[in-house]
């Protein structure tokens, strides 16, 4: 670039004789015309090459600015929030290697044999779609970033630019498509900075906001995303209460980052709606209807299933937005934890493992705990730091333990999917097992709350309690093409593998141990980054 100073100028000057010099210019442009025609057809191509080579070579070789992510004129710029370059980051000690290997293991079947398309199967060496939208890469892109696995994220970044396109005739799920697409391209975007993943992030939640047209503002939970009409789902006409209601970190930091307040605007009217709710103790049935905007009358009330991250989201948005004194979702989040103590938490009568368990048709109690409520010692930990009372540290300690047993107590130290636990001497085993129930997904809950753990307290024994189970997903779940979830945790010679590597396996499960794993408990800083449920980083707020 030209460097000119203020006591430099530039000084353009006529020739005296200005007759002359056009004169002069006329006969040499006549004398070229002639010499041009002159020429034969191979040197007249020969030179248009010659120029043609001349211009690319000095239109890669002169710097320019890119006039299309700079803002408009009188427009603040849109917030970019990043953790770190690639450089400096990686694997520092081996068992971080090692979860590296098992993700570059799995990414190559992905690769080889379902590129593009939602979930690897590795046994069969196929695919499937569930929306059609590529979700192993979207899901897996902010892990490659912090797992510096820089080749793998640039043929993931060139895929979601090139190929993941969302003026498609399919319809999709509002929540799953949130946590995982939504969330992955916005973390991504925090993360790298390439105002891409930004792009893509808004108009997939531009084609979402159908959802929330409905007569009560309860989303509804599928939309067709090239149409743009929502509906609810085929087999009920009412949305699962944690899907509508965990929607609002990913939703509210797109229109912090975008610039644009609808998306934080239709989540949040949703938190006004359920707030206003009457609810058992705090606790919420797990079905909500979007016509009536009221909860479905006797459904269960759960911290599993179809309700556990309504909870979640309480705390983690009250987290993202600053910690506000005023704010009625830190106090419906307490408010539920008192109900979870009062009403949901038991204690087995011999080795005295302390499990939630559920109110079916909203009264009845049942000593059943699904591997997804085992989220909550880590969001307990969690509140307990931003300042929660000493009951949620108990619970979160308890629950956590239990939580390790129920990997522990199988042959093949994997837990099942649902566990049952001893309530009046009705087992002999005060944690057991049902047929139906003994699948491994491969699923992130627990690595997910021993992350926290370890994070928060800088205890390794957390890690040691994660390298175990690793190994166990190593010995019982790999297989040729990556990962697979098993159908049969109580016998290691009968796994019974279902030929299905979920999305999350990379973006959520591997992700936690490779953090849990890390030398540096402040890999993520949780001060600083508030992960959505989908394992996905945003940054926390000061307002």
């Amino acid at each position: 670039m030209m460097d000119i100073r203020k006591n430099e100028h530039i000084s353009l000057l006529l020739p005296v004789n200005s007759s002359e010099h056009l004169s002069s210019t006329t006969g040499n442009r006549k004398s070229l015309k002639r010499h041009w025609n002159q020429l034969s057809r191979f040197q007249k191509n020969l030179i248009c090459i010659m120029f043609a080579g001349v211009c690319i070579f000095l239109f890669f070789l002169i710097p320019y600015d890119d006039i299309s992510s700079q803002p408009v004129r009188g427009e603040p710029p849109l917030e970019h929030i990043q953790i770190a370059p690639f450089k400096d980051r990686g694997p520092t000690n081996d068992r971080q290697r090692a979860v590296i290997e098992a993700f570059l293991h799995s990414w190559k079947g992905y690769k080889e044999y379902a590129w593009g398309h939602d979930n690897l199967k590795p046994i069969s060496s196929s695919y499937s779609d569930w929306f059609g939208l590529g979700l192993t890469i979207v899901d897996s892109l902010d892990t490659l970033y912090i797992m510096d696995l820089q080749e793998e994220f640039d043929e993931a970044r060139n895929w979601i630019d090139q190929y993941l396109r969302f003026d498609v005739n399919r319809d999709v799920n509002l929540f799953e498509v949130t946590i995982r697409v939504l969330g992955g391209l916005l973390s991504t975007y925090h993360l790298s900075g390439d105002k891409m993943f930004l792009d893509k992030a808004m108009d997939l939640g531009h084609r979402l906001l159908p959802c929330f047209d409905s007569p009560s503002g309860i989303p509804y939970s599928d939309v067709n995303i090239e149409t743009m009409k929502a509906h609810p789902p085929k087999w009920s006409p009412d949305s699962s209460t944690s899907e509508v209601t965990t929607l609002q970190l990913e939703f509210r930091d797109l229109s912090r980052t975008s610039l644009n307040p609808i998306y934080e605007t239709v989540a949040n009217k949703v938190n006004v709606k359920v707030h206003e709710l009457e609810k058992n103790e705090g606790l919420v049935p797990i079905f909500i209807n979007a016509n009536t905007g009221q909860f479905r009358n006797f459904a269960t009330i759960s911290l599993g299933a179809r309700a556990d991250s309504y909870y979640e989201y309480l705390l983690k948005q009250w987290v993202q937005t600053g910690k506000k004194n005023d704010d009625f979702l830190i106090d419906d989040y307490k408010t539920a934890i008192r109900g979870v103590l009062h009403q949901l938490v038991r204690k087995t009568p011999n080795e005295k493992h302390v499990y939630i368990g559920e109110l079916i048709n909203g009264k009845d109690f049942k000593p059943k705990m699904d591997h997804l409520t085992c989220y909550l010692p880590g969001t307990l930990l969690l509140g307990y730091k931003n300042g929660m009372p000493k009951t949620h540290l108990k619970l979160a300690t308890d629950l956590l333990e239990t939580c390790y047993q129920t990997y522990m107590k199988q042959p093949t130290q994997l837990a099942p999917e649902i566990s049952y636990f001893n309530l009046n001497g009705e087992s002999e085993h005060d944690i057991y097992v049902k047929t139906n129930d003994a699948h491994n997904l491969l699923r992130p809950e627990f690595i997910e709350s021993l992350y926290y753990f370890y994070a928060i307290t800088g205890n390794k024994t957390y890690q040691d309690m994660g390298w175990t189970i690793f190994e166990a997903f190593n010995k019982y779940t790999r297989v040729k093409n990556g990962y697979t979830s098993i159908g049969n945790v109580k016998s290691p010679l009968n796994t019974r593998p279902r030929d299905m590597m979920e999305s999350f396996w990379l973006g959520e499960t591997l992700k936690y141990f490779y953090l849990l794993f890390s030398d540096d408990r402040l890999e993520i800083d949780l001060d600083k980054y508030v992960f959505n449920s989908e394992a996905h980083p945003l940054p926390i707020r000061d307002d």
